[in-house]
């Protein structure tokens, strides 16, 4: 397995939607697997491929205190949303911005798993909230852009500032 380098916002890489996965192949469950270690090296509970360079649609996400409980997530479709809920939202993408982000507060998705076969997830709290930032992240959408214009032009200057400090 391999820590994979994420890209960080505005990079404009990130605004790209990604392209279905054909089958779960090995390498696919290598990639998954990979995601999964930078997911948890990184740390985080979350992580769509785009976040590492990778178009497409597989997010990996673990909201387990243990770190043991891995979902994963190809091709990601949320079939239903009910409820308003709002979460602070962070994001490995963009490090150490926490804000306020209103999302469903339930959700049915259907996916297909690290094993090939589909399934469905009914999901609420964090784990549904995670499961909607991260399939934002597969049509190249960020929990920014839930934010007012003002506050994404700060983040993103604090995003370019630290970006210059850190390379």
């Amino acid at each position: 397995m391999a820590i994979l380098p994420i890209l960080h916002f505005p990079d404009p890489r990130l605004r790209n939607p990604a392209l279905p996965v054909a089958r779960v192949d090995d390498e696919t469950r290598r990639l998954l697997d990979d995601m999964l270690e930078t997911m948890y090296a990184a740390p985080g509970i979350g992580l769509a491929a785009p976040q590492v360079n990778i178009s497409k649609r597989m997010i990996v996400i673990d909201i387990s205190e243990e770190r043991n409980t891995p979902y994963y997530f190809v091709n990601p479709e949320i079939l239903a949303r009910r409820g308003n809920e709002v979460f602070e939202e962070g994001c490995l993408s963009v490090p150490n911005i926490y804000e306020n982000v209103e999302r469903a507060a339930w959700v049915q998705v259907k996916a297909v798993g690290r094993d090939g076969q589909s399934y469905e997830l009914e999901a609420d709290g964090l784990l549904a909230v995670c499961i909607q930032h991260e399939i934002d992240h597969l049509e190249g959408k960020l929990f920014v852009d839930y934010l007012s214009e003002l506050k994404r032009g700060r983040i993103r200057k604090k995003m370019e500032k630290w970006r210059r400090h850190t390379l």
